[in-house]
């Protein structure tokens, strides 16, 4: 009888084990404290986890268990996952700062599946412009003056310093370059990076003014490890199209207290043709050099230091009166980071400076007849630094902080007169006028989470202050004042709302103001705009406004995710340039003078979309669609340099235990007739590429990758490519051009 009572109760004992289900706590992955208010759902089970981040799961086999958070975002986890959990009875998550605005990513490293990033391949770690790699995204289309450098991004219509473009959300470069041979994306050491997480819209307003979005380019982050380890890499490529070849390479140790890379790139190109076998001026020479270094101290402090030299040579630009000669770019930068076990959770502190030495020439430039030689040297320095600290209460977060930024430019253009009146003389003109601009801000960011509500506050101030120390006379008689002091608000908000485990709703509300950039305010009669107008600064611009709104609808499974976004943005006090015909150009051949004005009205809209879904046969697909509309409101014409309708598709899939991966791809570009006639914009046709790729990891230390693009040997040039200087012919881009692509691990 007593067994038998014993053996009861012991049954009893199990089913109720068994019917209270098994605890999994949720820690964050860095700070290790509970994961408060995670949203799950597993098959009929859904909850919240508790104060100590703890949910219980009675395991179902037959179920996925997805786990969503403010700020950590989603993730969908198998049967096999789950039981892995139970038997550690922890999940540890890592804080997804990004998820919680309009982001795209472009990772190297992906701990989870995600839709809107797109990895790193070997190929990208190669290149030897990093603004190349934005071009991946159907939101991002790049102004090309050159065939293979110096590309720039325009992000949704925004351009040149609408875009808050940053390394480690922090440190920047300026142009020397007034055409913007060296924009600042370019500047970024590609092998020493991680992933770039673009940031639309004037809503995280932690990294900068966001005028029109955040690009900003995260460097590999410390690996400490228990055991003193050593790793390298090194890699090499050809491309057949313009004979192009590229190497990588990274030797690091580390340890517990210490981890040190040095990095090292070197590419070089000559002219490549394009789909009808013209040939295009397309030569360059590229070299980069790097370090990280980071050290720890005691459990809760990291020191990092940064730095990366970057060296051009001898860059031909068709569609620019001068050829870069030499591009001399040093960047560096000071982190700490401390952790609490507080509210206060972290602080973080970094300080960097940039230098930027530029020299550009007529000297190889096919003129006739040839009326001058000139040359351009110019300098930009930056430096400043931010500081800023991370408070979670509960389930909300604050970061709060401040920073400071100084970009100044100085540089001379001389040119020697071969024909004429000045035959046999030189003139130098002051280009830059050594004007600066400071930049004092403080900013604050704080998430709240209500529910199946998730609440974004974010705001910034700027003080800026602006002024030319070496003003040129002739450009001082336009204008009563040369310098100015003005405040720059921000301020956005978000609001997510999740509807069920698979759909959710996002608005965003932004405005934000923004002050000229040193062309914009202090350029002095130089080409460098969309034409060939000689281009005027005007110090006496006011700070131009952005009221922004995004709204977006995501879905998402274990198979597939969709999201779509559609935004608008109305502008005030747009900064813009008109024909001055009562002033006369510089340089002979030039059309004339245009000067940076404000108008009073101008509207970007558009939308995207982007669907990835997993298919039989270990398959996956990626379809993309972005588009962007611009409008002057005040001439009733087209802005200019806005990109047409962009599709892409992909389909992939891995096989032989992740080794071989093909890949296809599909872009088709649609014709733009919405054009800036008064900017010298012309009609663009519509295109179809297809490419191809193949990779093959051999083993851990050895992989193997081959593709061929623009397989069907395309004629084409994209919108935003410049014309070949003094024609009306653009700058094609390459035909069919086979690519090999050799990695080696330790």
């Amino acid at each position: 009888m007593n067994k038998f009572i014993f053996f009861v109760a012991l049954m009893l004992c199990l089913s109720f084990t068994k019917s209270s289900g098994q605890s999994i706590q949720l820690l964050d992955k860095n700070l290790q404290t509970p994961i408060v208010n995670a949203n799950y759902q597993y098959g009929k089970q859904q909850g919240i986890s508790d104060q100590e981040g703890i949910i219980t799961l009675i395991y179902d086999a037959n179920s996925v268990l997805i786990i969503s958070h403010v700020n950590y975002g989603i993730i969908h986890l198998s049967s096999t996952d789950v039981e892995s959990l139970i038997k550690k009875k922890e999940f540890q998550w890592q804080n997804h700062e990004y998820e919680l605005h309009p982001v795209s990513i472009i990772a190297l490293h992906q701990a989870n599946t995600d839709s809107l990033s797109i990895l790193f391949n070997n190929q990208n770690r190669m290149s030897h412009d990093a603004s190349a790699l934005l071009g991946q995204m159907p939101e991002i289309a790049l102004i090309r003056k050159s065939g293979n450098y110096g590309f720039d991004p325009v992000l949704r219509g925004f351009k040149y310093d609408r875009l808050n473009i940053v390394l480690d959300g922090v440190q920047s470069a300026n142009a020397a370059c007034p055409n913007r041979m060296d924009p600042p994306s370019s500047q970024m050491p590609v092998n020493m990076l991680s992933q770039i997480s673009i940031l639309k819209g004037p809503y995280s307003l932690r990294y900068g003014n966001a005028f029109g979005g955040t690009i900003n380019f995260k460097t590999d982050q410390p690996d400490f490890e228990s055991e003193k380890s050593i790793k390298g890499r090194l890699s090499g490529s050809y491309e057949s199209n313009g004979v192009i070849y590229r190497s990588e390479g990274l030797f690091g140790f580390n340890g517990q207290s210490h981890d040190i890379k040095v990095y090292g790139s070197h590419s070089s190109g000559d002219n490549y043709k394009d789909g009808d076998g013209n040939t295009v001026l397309s030569s360059f020479s590229r070299n980069n050099i790097g370090t990280s270094m980071a050290f720890r101290a005691g459990t809760n402090q990291v020191l990092r230091l940064n730095a990366s030299h970057n060296y051009a040579s001898d860059v031909d630009f068709p569609a620019l009166p001068m050829d870069l000669r030499k591009d001399d770019t040093w960047l560096g930068s000071l982190h700490h980071s401390i952790r609490f076990k507080k509210k206060l959770k972290e602080w973080n502190t970094s300080i960097y400076l940039t230098y930027v030495d530029h020299l550009m020439d007529n000297f190889n430039k096919k003129l006739d007849p040839r009326m001058v030689n000139a040359e351009t040297a110019a300098k930009t320095y930056n430096y400043g630094g931010r500081t800023e600290g991370h408070w979670l209460f509960d389930t909300n977060q604050l970061y709060a902080g401040i920073d400071f930024r100084a970009d100044k430019a100085e540089g001379e253009r001389s040119r020697h007169f071969l024909m004429g009146p000045n035959m046999g003389n030189t003139v130098y003109d002051n280009v830059w006028q050594d004007a600066f601009i400071n930049k004092a801000s403080a900013f604050a960011e704080f998430t709240q989470s209500l529910d199946k509500w998730n609440l974004v506050y974010s705001a910034r101030i700027e003080y800026n202050k602006a002024d030319a120390d070496d003003p040129d006379a002739n450009f001082s008689s336009f204008y009563n004042e040369l310098s100015s002091t003005t405040i720059n608000p921000a301020i956005s908000f978000g609001a997510t709302h999740r509807l069920g485990s698979k759909f959710s709703a996002e608005l965003w509300l932004g405005h934000a103001h923004r002050s000229g950039s040193l062309t914009e305010r202090y350029i002095n009669f130089l080409p460098v705009g969309v034409d060939p107008y000689e281009m005027l600064g005007n110090p006496e611009l006011g700070s131009e406004q952005n009221n922004q709104v995004d709204l977006s609808f995501s879905y998402g499974d274990h198979s597939s995710k969709i999201k779509i976004t559609g935004f608008i943005a109305l502008m005030n006090n747009y900064i813009s340039s008109e024909i001055r015909d009562d002033i006369s150009p510089k340089m002979p051949g030039s059309p004339g003078v245009r000067q940076f004005i404000n108008i009073d009205n101008a509207r970007l809209a558009g939308f995207e979309a982007v669907w990835l879904q997993k298919l039989p046969a270990r398959l996956r697909h990626r379809f993309s669609i972005a588009y962007t509309y611009g409008k002057n409101d005040d001439t009733d014409e087209a802005l200019p340099e806005i990109p047409p309708l962009d599709l892409r598709y992909l389909l992939g899939g891995h096989y032989f235990n992740n080794k071989l991966s093909p890949e296809v791809s599909i872009r088709h570009v649609l014709e733009q007739n919405r054009i800036a006639r008064s900017f010298g914009e012309t009609r663009t046709p519509s295109f179809t590429v297809l490419d191809l790729s193949l990779n093959y990891s051999v083993n851990q230390h050895l992989e193997l990758s081959a593709s061929v693009n623009n397989l069907f040997d395309e004629s084409y040039y994209e919108h935003l490519t410049r014309s070949v200087k003094g024609t009306d012919q653009a700058i094609y881009a390459p035909g069919q051009s086979f690519l090999f692509t050799l990695v080696a691990k330790l």
